[in-house]
């Protein structure tokens, strides 16, 4: 079990290592979905951008599961919503303000 206020840094770390990203982002939502069903229970909200060019190739969901893969049984435990922003660099480098 993960304490709910390391999990950011868990997501974090599991998906550097697993991607190798150019960029990361993580924020912790849970606050805004207090009551929710999910948050009651004890999982968190989280969304995620992420950019890696192990995405090359490969469409938004293939992306998505490779991404919850990598987080594995926290999908089911500690982590109750996800949003997953997935790019590659190049697709990151026209998203991003100034590309």
């Amino acid at each position: 079990m993960i304490p709910p206020d390391e999990r950011p840094a868990w997501i974090e770390t599991t998906l550097r290592e697993a991607f190798q990203p150019d960029h990361l982002e993580v924020h912790d939502e849970s606050r805004l979905h207090r009551g929710h069903p999910g948050a009651a229970a004890g999982g968190g909200h989280f969304r995620v951008t992420i950019v890696s060019d192990r995405f090359h190739g490969r469409p938004r969901i293939a992306r998505h599961r490779m991404i919850y893969e990598a987080l594995g049984e926290a999908m089911k435990t500690e982590i109750h919503a996800l949003a997953v922003r997935a790019y590659t660099t190049k697709e990151w480098e026209k998203e991003s303000p100034g590309g």
